[in-house]
């Protein structure tokens, strides 16, 4: 690990040991904006960290992005960073300037928006569905058509475009924005812009459930080596530790995955990395997470212990921009049109 990441890591750990604690959690999932977590990210740079210096950012590269990204996913962080990222890095593609504040993007599903032109005034309509953020949120960048083009378009949210205001089962606001005409405040053509949205939603979703993950393994170790049954930790268990080294495995696969996604999308986004994060990074969150709560048995389901801040992210985030088995389907598309003599060097491209 380089020096930056040690201190990104550090700084993170520090404001979730000050701000980030049970009850704020509690109470971000009642709706409870948790002001102290947003603003302490903002104080030491994080939240323009996606945006390249002459934009106002940071400029970090992929890798240490993306290192905060699990980071905050491991400390649970109730605050929508990764939208913000992922909007950022949108708007920064289309020329658009970025605004202040939380962001968003949509649509994050398979709704289609469209814009229109008008005495050079730009309008977006249709509905998106299960927008992360989308109620707390300031400004969405959302991908919509016109005249059969993609384009890239900052559009100012507004209270009555929140037709659905739900939460995912990690208790993260999700919300379905209706564009009823809304005014987008600027917009530009940029080819490939909804796949490009899909492909980094999923690259960042997935480092998010590697963070979340170590967490539950982590606490899953920790709670079997102080549990006692009949005289000693259950940890000394054989079928605990074969439990938890079944975990430790899909834990470590899935972060290699993702590391793999990283390496590859350094100089652009890939479909053959990011179909294989998102795929074994979703797989492995379904199998861990029900191995975390059968170590902790009773104790893992209860509210109070912190567990479960991990793996209901887990469980939500798989199914987000794409469950596994839609990209296990887009990832055997791909091969099976490249042709079998073309999967090694596939394989081998990116470590080169």
């Amino acid at each position: 690990m380089n020096e930056l990441r040690q201190e990104l890591g550090k700084g993170l750990a520090r404001l979730s040991e000050e701000a980030c604690t049970n009850e704020v959690l509690e109470a971000a999932e009642q709706g409870v904006w948790p002001e102290a977590v947003w603003s302490g990210l903002e104080n030491i740079g994080l939240v323009v960290a996606a945006l390249p210096e002459e934009a106002g950012g940071v400029g970090l590269e992929l890798a240490d992005l993306l290192y905060i990204v699990a980071r905050s996913a491991y400390h649970a962080m109730p605050v929508p960073l990764v939208e913000t990222f992922l909007a950022g890095r949108g708007l920064v593609s289309a020329g658009i300037e970025v605004p202040e504040g939380a962001l968003t993007v949509a649509p994050v599903m398979d709704d289609r928006l469209s814009l229109s032109l008008q005495d050079g005034t730009w309008t977006v309509r249709g509905t998106a569905r299960r927008v992360p953020w989308g109620q707390v949120c300031g400004h969405a960048m959302v991908v919509a058509e016109h005249d059969g083009a993609d384009h890239v378009a900052l559009v100012c949210l507004t209270p009555d475009m929140v037709t659905a205001d739900d939460r995912n089962v990690a208790g993260e606001p999700r919300a379905t924005l209706t564009f009823d005409g809304a005014t987008v405040v600027d917009a530009r053509a940029v080819a490939g812009a909804r796949e490009q949205l899909e492909l980094d939603g999923a690259l960042f979703r997935s480092v998010q459930m590697t963070g979340a993950l170590e967490r539950a393994l982590e606490l899953s170790l920790q709670y079997a080596g102080e549990r006692v049954q009949f005289g000693r930790p259950i940890g000394k268990f054989q079928a605990v530790q074969q439990m938890l080294a079944v975990m430790a495995g899909h834990v470590a696969a899935a972060k290699a995955a993702a590391d793999f996604a990283v390496f590859g999308c350094a100089q652009g986004l890939s479909l053959f990395p990011v179909a294989i994060a998102k795929a074994r990074t979703g797989e492995a969150a379904g199998l861990s997470a029900g191995v975390a709560h059968q170590v902790h048995g009773a104790m893992g389901i209860t509210r109070e212990h912190r567990l479960h801040f991990s793996t209901r992210r887990l469980w939500a985030w798989r199914d987000e921009f794409g469950a596994e088995v839609l990209w296990q389907r887009r990832l055997g598309s791909l091969v099976a049109q490249q042709g079998p003599d073309a999967l090694w060097p596939m394989l081998t491209a990116f470590g080169e």
